[in-house]
Order: structure tokens, then C-alpha cells, then sequence
């Protein structure tokens, strides 16, 4: 049965009506990641960050790069960088070429997903990239990334008043941070 002129305006009047809720969709969604973390994932963040990535062994428990674990990489100073969330989520899944720091995603140079480099590419690079204490899932670098960049990143040197506002409370650890 042929096409008729109502069937070709509907279908096409359906096809914008798709793409508007699409792209209010994404615009939504865009939305939804720039607001703050609620306190439940930046605590989570900063469990994956102490404990499961051990992410302060190099760079220290506030990011400062003051490391905990003599035996380590020295880490950056995360609290002088200038990163955006991309660039952080980027560099904790794919590690730092030519560096100490690792690649937490399980699959980060099997198919070149990571600067388009494969596990066979990166023995041409003089420094080693060590393997990760355990890899993390796409979630959990999420919650590290918004747990730094609410926490660490950009934040400037430690201080007393820092160190109470990081940890929530008091701790002994910023009892020798100067106030």
C-alpha cells in the first residue's frame, strides 16, 4: 500500500519528537554530572581512593604528593594540578605513558582504547608502567575522579582548616597540618 501524505507528515513529525527527547535526554544527563556529589559518593570516592586503588601510597592522603608508602612512585602534587574531571577520569583509567602511574582499567591497552596504544606498544616506552594494586570499574574511577575533584585537585597546599573540612572532622592526621 502506497505511502499516503498523512503517513509521510506523522512519520516525519515522530522522527523530530525522537530526537528532541534525545538530545533532552543527553543535555539531562550532562546536567545530572555537573552538579556535586552527594556526601554518600564522595565518601565512597574516598574509600576507592585510600583503599582499593591505594591512590595516596604516591600521592599522599590529601593528594599533596607526600607519599604514605616509602616503597612507591613519588606521585604529583594533585592539590597544584590544573585537571579537568575528563583529563583526571582519563589518567586513573589509562595511566601516564612513560610513567610510574598505572592504568586502573582491566582493559586498558587490550584494544587501543586508551591514547590507541596496545600492551605491545607500550614496551617502547623506557619507563615501565607497573600494574595497578587492583583495577577499578568505570564507577568506581567516577567516584574517585569527583571524590578529587571536590577534595584535591586545584585545592592548594594543605591546611588545618582543609584538613578538618577533607576528613569531615578533627582527625589526629590534621592535628600536625599548620593552622
Amino acid at each position: 500500500m502506497p505511502d499516503t501524505r498523512g503517513q509521510a507528515v506523522w512519520r516525519q513529525s515522530f522522527s523530530v519528537v525522537v530526537a528532541v527527547a534525545i538530545v533532552a535526554g543527553l543535555l539531562l544527563a550532562r546536567r545530572a554530572r555537573a552538579q556535586a556529589p552527594d556526601a554518600s559518593d564522595l565518601a565512597e570516592g574516598m574509600r576507592l581512593f585510600q583503599q582499593k586503588g591505594d591512590c595516596q601510597a604516591c600521592h599522599g592522603w590529601s593528594g599533596d604528593g607526600h607519599k604514605t608508602d616509602n616503597q612507591m612512585p613519588d606521585g604529583a602534587n594533585l592539590r597544584e594540578a590544573k585537571l579537568s574531571r575528563t583529563v583526571l577520569v582519563m589518567t586513573i583509567k589509562c595511566g601516564r605513558l612513560n610513567s610510574q602511574m598505572p592504568a586502573f582499567d582491566k582493559f586498558a591497552y587490550s584494544d587501543g582504547r586508551c591514547y590507541g596504544k596496545t600492551q605491545a606498544d607500550l614496551k617502547a616506552y623506557a619507563t615501565r608502567m607497573p600494574d595497578p594494586p587492583s583495577t577499578l570499574q568505570a564507577r568506581e574511577i567516577d567516584l574517585i575522579a569527583d571524590f578529587m575533584m571536590a577534595k584535591i585537585v586545584g585545592k592548594g597546599p594543605m591546611d588545618h582548616a582543609k584538613c578538618v573540612e577533607f576528613w569531615g572532622s578533627d582527625v589526629e592526621a590534621c592535628r600536625d597540618v599548620p593552622k
